[in-house]
């Protein structure tokens, strides 16, 4: 069976994860929900800088036409 990428996000619920913005800021933080249009919620949410903390965010919500990937942090 081939998984779509609605289940490999429903997978990712409850655990951390690396969000790349179109404007090349990352994001780590825990996944916590998603909609259709792939906006998502993430909470413990951190902003990084090479890698580096840059700025702690706590619980967030990122809009899907912004985000370029989602991968396991």
């Amino acid at each position: 069976m081939q998984e779509r990428p609605f289940d490999l996000l429903n997978k990712a619920i409850g655990q951390q994860v690396l969000v790349r913005l179109k404007n090349n800021v990352g994001i780590r933080g825990r996944l916590t929900a998603f909609d259709a249009h792939m906006n998502i919620v993430l909470e413990g949410a951190e902003e990084l800088d090479g890698g580096e903390l840059k700025a702690k965010l706590g619980t967030i919500l990122l809009r899907g036409g912004n985000i370029l990937f989602v991968s396991p942090a």
